[in-house]
């Protein structure tokens, strides 16, 4: 088992390398924009382009190659600055992350101000945003799927079925550009934007609910779908049936027997869900205002000139969370269920 838990996570962190890789490559093949600011600021951020291997300058222009941009300076001096190569640019990338854990510094978001610094004052609110959605998806959806299960083919059942299929393709970011337009602007029910955190305790906690509301929906209603379909399976097994033929009522079946067996697939699906939802709150970061790491891997793309060092550092963090939940849902299984053997052939 740990022999196979050692390779998934070998492999996990080559896929990461691969990824990162091609995305670096990708977006630095893209045309550099000019910085737009003072004299001082277009300095400072091209100074650390050279300074991370993506620039170098020069006093004269070189002949037969575009600069990227020039300045000039108060007293009549120039100074061009050429953009490197895309592959020594990432080999300079990975020679400063492996040899000085150098990610860059902000030259948009906080100029100046390391990278690591800003992701870290961050990720908390994304993560508290991303754990209370989940602590209401879950009950919320396994116990509509069981109730859906139990009601297999009347009423309650097709009236559950049909509201999954209509919401579970509503994307959070449609839905709560809706909630805010009825319940922020034309009633003034709840805040507009995320609360400040000089805001009172009250307004705070009504902050949370449109953000947690519009990340759970689809969560509940995914659980509530592949709940149903889980124990819909079971419950027509032939070992239930067995079950029930020596003596069992349906409920002792269904609780002693049916859920125990459904669930089986089921929580490992949390982990993988808990992913998803970190993917999703990108785009409801942004409308909202909350000042989470999906909001900041957006402004870092839309900022006057791209803020490559932040952009990179956040897509490495989504990327490490997506590949370390499945290899932690591949794990889970084994866990649960001691039949399941990890790594056989």
């Amino acid at each position: 088992m740990w022999k196979y838990i050692a390779k998934r996570i070998l492999l996990a962190l080559l896929t990461a390398f691969i990824i990162l890789s091609l995305t670096f490559i990708l977006i630095k093949l893209l045309p550099v924009q000019r910085f737009l600011g003072t004299t001082e600021q277009r300095t400072a951020y091209y100074e650390n382009e050279v300074r991370l291997g993506y620039l170098y300058s020069s006093d004269a222009e070189i002949d037969g190659i575009d600069y990227a941009d020039k300045i000039t300076y108060d007293d009549g001096s120039v100074k061009y600055y050429y953009k490197t190569p895309v592959m020594q640019q990432y080999f300079n990338w990975l020679g400063n992350i492996v040899t000085k854990w150098d990610w860059g510094k902000s030259v948009e978001i906080k100029p100046n101000v390391d990278v690591t610094v800003i992701i870290g004052e961050r990720i908390g609110t994304s993560m508290k945003l991303n754990i209370i959605s989940v602590i209401f998806s879950v009950p919320i959806g396994i116990a509509l799927g069981i109730w859906a299960a139990l009601k297999k083919n009347s009423l309650t059942d097709h009236i559950i079925s049909t509201i999954v299929m209509v919401f579970i393709a509503l994307p959070g970011f449609v839905l709560i550009t809706f909630l805010m337009l009825m319940l922020c602007y034309r009633n003034a029910i709840l805040p507009s934007q995320w609360p400040n955190p000089t805001d009172p305790t009250s307004r705070k906690v009504l902050g949370y609910i449109l953000p947690v509301f519009c990340l759970s929906f689809s969560s509940i209603c995914g659980y509530c779908r592949f709940v149903r379909a889980e124990l819909c399976e079971v419950m027509e097994s032939e070992y239930l049936l067995l079950a029930r033929t020596k003596g069992l009522t349906r409920g002792q079946a269904i609780v002693r027997h049916a859920l125990k067996n459904a669930m089986v697939p089921i929580f490992p699906s949390i982990i993988a869900e808990f992913l998803s939802i970190m993917g999703g709150s990108m785009i409801l970061e942004g409308l909202y205002g909350i000042p989470g790491i999906g909001d900041l891997f957006i402004k870092s793309m839309s900022a006057s000139a791209p803020d490559y060092s932040v952009l990179f550092v956040d897509m490495a963090i989504f990327t490490t969370f997506g590949l370390l939940a499945g290899v932690l849902l591949d794990m889970s299984y084994g866990f649960i269920d001691p039949r399941i053997r990890m790594g056989a052939r």
